[in-house]
């Protein structure tokens, strides 16, 4: 256009001219003067599995002058995040803290690189990079923040979960009220069949193949450690004996029940390494297990997934002998992602096709759980997202029958 209109040109020069004089003054502003952004990252050091996490970051900047910035955190490469990023004003000698949630859908370790804080003026053309000179590395545990979100008491009754039941107040011989007995307590008052009752409970975790599914991008594996987490928290403050078995075409991992302090954190760390190995789960071989190891009758909580029914029908004889001794549960899981086919297909031959298949394994699904209680086996059947809270609620059912 100048040399067409030669009165651009001198407009061109005093752009140009204009632009190199504020790049200077930026350029001595964020680099050449003795300020600084002061960053930390704060949090905890165990982070919970499928939960909103919060990490903070504090800020401090002693520039004379309003900044824009930007946070950039190398978050673990679990997450596979690389657009993450965080804009902000800051006023001058502003402190602030940055707040930010992450949701780990895996256990495991996970490694936090550098923070970043990339600062300009208002001017624009130039960034200046703060960074913090620390990794850390956390481990994600299976949920506990839930714990901390029910409030679960030693002498909660399941209105704290669900809201459908009140608790008397006053002295009272129901098994949810007794206390261990002290010196000088009324003997009268004492229930000794519901005292004799307490037993031992053991989460039973299927590591196979079918586990590994993934809904809302997290496993029923994880979803079953999360509840059975959530269970044993609740038992032990029962004061039943809580004990764990994990398994797939071996038996990997046994803790044997007890009631004791430890056993909580006993179990969350060996939950928090569990993982599946794409194997069958063999049953004859975690009856072998329970029979070795789990003495006195128990209430058995099996965590494990069926996807059709002649897979189901050959384990049901395993289930039958594991239910002669004990009480067992078996927890399955809903496939929520088969509600979806029907609002989603529409009418075409495909459509059709797909939507009779999602029937075939909603029936299947129903004739398992059909079977279980003709056989005279307790069941469980939820959508990975209430498992815990349903698990939960049929433990505090049974004890309220008196069938532990």
């Amino acid at each position: 256009f100048s040399m067409q209109l030669a009165i651009l040109i001198p407009i061109g020069h005093v752009a140009l001219v204009g632009t190199i004089l504020f790049f200077f003054i930026e350029y001595a502003i964020l680099f050449f003067s003795k300020k600084e952004l002061f960053l930390k990252r704060h949090m905890d050091d165990v982070l919970s599995n499928t939960d909103q996490n919060r990490i903070s970051v504090e800020v401090m900047s002693e520039f004379g002058l309003p900044l824009n910035v930007q946070l950039l955190d190398e978050l673990p490469v679990q997450f596979q995040e690389r657009r993450f990023n965080i804009t902000e004003k800051l006023k001058a000698r502003e402190e602030r803290t940055i707040r930010y949630n992450i949701r780990p859908t895996t256990r495991g370790e996970y490694h936090f690189g550098k923070t970043h804080m990339y600062a300009s003026t208002s001017i624009g053309l130039l960034q200046r990079r703060f960074s913090t000179h620390e990794d850390f590395t956390v481990k994600v545990y299976p949920s506990y923040l839930k714990l901390k979100q029910y409030s679960i008491r030693g002498v909660a009754s399941r209105d704290q979960l669900s809201g459908s039941r009140k608790v008397r107040k006053g002295m009272s011989t129901e098994f949810d009220q007794i206390k261990d007995y002290v010196r000088g307590d009324d003997v009268r008052t004492i229930n000794w069949k519901a005292t004799a009752r307490r037993r031992q409970v053991f989460c039973l975790i299927d590591k196979s193949r079918l586990m590994k599914m993934p809904f809302d991008g997290v496993s029923l594996l994880d979803y079953s450690i999360n509840a059975a987490l959530m269970f044993s928290y609740v038992a032990l403050q029962k004061d039943d004996k809580v004990g764990m078995i994990s398994f797939s075409n071996t038996v990997t991992d046994i803790i044997k029940a007890s009631k004791s302090r430890k056993q909580f954190s006993v179990i969350v760390e060996r939950l928090y390494n569990q993982k599946t190995d794409y194997l069958e789960s063999d049953y004859g071989e975690l009856q072998l297990a329970v029979k070795r190891d789990v003495g006195q009758r128990s209430l058995l909580l099996l965590f494990t997934n069926f996807e059709t029914y002649v897979g189901f029908e050959r384990k049901l004889p395993y289930f039958k002998m594991l239910n002669k001794k004990h009480l067992l549960c078996v927890v399955l899981f809903e496939n929520t992602e088969l509600k979806n086919i029907h609002e989603e297909r529409g009418n075409s031959i495909e459509d059709i096709y797909i939507k009779t298949m999602a029937d075939k394994y909603n029936y299947e699904k129903r004739m398992m759980l059909k079977e279980l209680r003709k056989s005279g086996i307790l069941s469980i059947y939820s959508a990975p997202s209430d498992l815990s809270v349903n698990v939960v609620n049929k433990y505090l059912d049974l004890k309220t029958k008196r069938y532990i």
